[in-house]
């Protein structure tokens, strides 16, 4: 697959994490930032028609300068390889790739995620599990919506969840994550493929969605039907600004405000439904 990189100059750390927060939006699937700018990466096809300049004027960035350079075409993830280091979250979670040592925390994970997000690098991922830590998943059945790699899903399992379902509608994102149950030993999650439109049959005692406020925004009145009633909605892949949006957004739909975790411009929010 051939990969496009975009290279945005900016020394503010919250336009970077705004750039991440909208091109996630356009299939930008990865990025690399620095203390001066942000590479984005997608492929090649699906932003052809792009118009960078005119995305960048709609939300008040088109002062950025960037750089484009086609990619040539190699194994990304052998060189994605070359530089990922465990994470250590909130000094109880280890989360390694199978070619790391054991990390003998008390929760550990192994994720190879190619192509698809969840690592633990990024500070929603990382949040999103800090918030799973306050929270007794013991018998619980959960959501995972917009899964990734499944790190959150695999991480519900070792709270002992008694039933995960995880759904992406990204075809890479689903295999990556069967192969990542399979690594990681799991028997409580299934993985499907399906979007937004998926008809649940179900409901659920918690909703995990680290996506982005506008996926957000727009799935908030699907996923409260789905909770019983003291169910736990956590999100994030929320920009600080974009804070009070979601929260006034979710108390619409009976959504009250349980906990707030703020990290590196980014915000995750779990909310209680009444």
């Amino acid at each position: 697959m051939s990969y496009a990189q975009y290279e945005f100059f900016t020394t503010d750390e919250i336009e970077r994490s705004w750039l991440i927060s909208i091109l996630s939006d356009y299939h930008f699937d990865g990025f690399e930032e620095t203390d001066t700018s942000l590479k984005a990466f997608a492929p090649s096809d699906k932003i052809k028609h792009l118009d960078i300049k005119e995305i960048l004027f709609q939300d008040d960035l088109a002062h950025i300068k960037f750089d484009k350079a086609e990619l040539e075409e190699k194994n990304w993830n052998e060189e994605w390889e070359k530089n990922f280091q465990p994470v250590l979250i909130a000094g109880k979670v280890g989360i390694r790739a199978p070619f790391h040592s054991p990390m003998n925390t008390p929760f550990e994970i192994i994720i190879e995620p190619k192509m698809s997000f969840g690592t633990g690098h990024h500070a929603t991922t990382a949040s999103m599990i800090e918030m799973m830590l306050q929270e007794d998943l013991k018998g619980k059945s959960i959501l995972d919506f917009g899964s990734g790699t499944g790190i959150l899903s695999i991480m519900a399992e070792r709270f002992n969840a008694a039933k995960i379902l995880a759904i992406d509608h990204e075809e890479w994102a689903y295999r990556n994550a069967l192969e990542n149950m399979e690594r990681n030993s799991c028997v409580h999650v299934q993985v499907i493929k399906g979007d937004d439109s998926f008809a649940f049959a179900e409901k659920f005692d918690v909703i995990l969605a680290n996506i982005n406020r506008h996926v957000i925004l727009e799935n908030v009145s699907k996923w409260e039907p789905l909770l019983d009633k003291g169910g736990i909605l956590i999100v994030s892949g929320i920009l600080t600004s974009d804070e009070g949006d979601v929260v006034r957004v979710a108390n619409k739909h009976h959504l009250n405000v349980k906990n707030i975790l703020h990290n590196n411009g980014w915000v995750a929010i779990s909310f209680r439904h009444f």
